[in-house]
């Protein structure tokens, strides 16, 4: 209740300085008078900066003519709103991160690294088949599970490494890799063994999603991604959910992490498998090709894509659960 009033009185008075600006002729120098006069009348009142009264006054003229994200700055707080508003530019990508940080409760470093690490737009760019695989109500929170990208920039490897070396560096930096998994991601184990019919198989990496209840196979490759991998993961989850998923778990999923895909490729090779199977990418640096932009959806895409994680978001609370 408290965080609410904050952002109200703090949307007030960014209201007010815009109002006298606009009436008033008043320049960015008020901001300075004003907190030099809150700061005398008020000398233990807190977070009345020069600084930010001038967010107070940017934050209601970034919102105030946009129907959808008024209502939702109060989801957070405010200082998560201001780094919003500060390193996100567009109107979707501000509500994407808000809608994000309430659902998954991300703290300040948390959100920044997801911002930085440009989440938004590989979010929108994952290749997944769940729509076809997974039952209706696990499908957008599930989607949220895998990104089209993973950055692994914390990890000390040459382009030249194995996929040993790969999987070693991941498990040797750990919190890290969760972390950029996406949050709610818990380590099971690496080289897990699963055994059919006298004969041991190992997946490269095994977590369990805590929100989606299932278990995540991920294989990773240090090349371009090849059909057949899909069959392989797809004997995995078979593996896995007849030996060891829970009565209450939801269907295991998997992931394909390479280094390099042909999208169309993907596409036909996730077309007929009838396991839930993504297939994603990884960078040792964070960069977004130039090329990968342009496949970015519609923004009347991306509208549907916010409102389905709105309703998620609706649908735990009014369950008074956690999906």
């Amino acid at each position: 209740m408290y965080k609410i009033h904050v952002l109200i009185i703090n949307c007030y008075i960014g209201k007010e300085i815009y109002k006298q600006q606009k009436e008033k002729g008043w320049g960015k120098s008020i901001v300075e008078v004003l907190a030099n006069e809150i700061k005398k009348d008020f000398p233990d009142v807190q977070g009345f900066s020069a600084r930010n009264l001038w967010r107070m006054r940017n934050l209601y003229v970034e919102y105030k003519d946009s129907e959808i994200l008024p209502p939702l700055v109060a989801e957070i707080s405010w200082s998560k709103n201001i780094i919003i508003i500060e390193k996100c530019k567009e109107p979707l990508e501000r509500e994407f991160y808000i809608k994000m940080t309430k659902k998954y409760g991300w703290i300040k470093d948390v959100l920044i690294n997801h911002i930085e690490n440009k989440s938004y737009e590989k979010y929108l760019l994952n290749q997944t088949n769940f729509d076809e695989t997974l039952p209706q109500k696990y499908i957008n929170q599930a989607k949220l599970a895998v990104k089209d990208e993973y950055i692994f920039d914390f990890m000390e490897l040459s382009e030249q490494h194995s996929e040993k070396e790969l999987e070693l560096s991941l498990v040797n930096n750990i919190k890290s890799f969760l972390e950029e998994m996406g949050g709610n991601f818990a380590f099971m184990g690496n080289q897990y063994r699963i055994n059919v019919c006298g004969e041991d198989f190992y997946i490269d990496l095994l977590l369990y999603h805590r929100r989606l209840k299932s278990l995540v196979a991920i294989e990773l490759k240090i090349g371009d991604f090849k059909p057949e991998f899909v069959g392989e993961l797809q004997f995995y989850l078979t593996a896995l959910d007849k030996q060891l998923k829970l009565e209450d778990e939801n269907p295991p999923i998997g992931i394909i992490i390479c280094k390099s895909k042909n999208r169309t490729v993907v596409e036909y090779a996730l077309n007929d498998s009838d396991k839930p199977v993504g297939v994603a990418t990884y960078q040792i640096i964070d960069s977004l090709p130039e090329k990968m932009k342009d496949l970015l959806p519609s923004p009347e895409e991306i509208e549907n894509i916010l409102k389905d994680i709105q309703k998620m978001i609706c649908l735990c609370y009014t369950n008074n659960m956690i999906v």
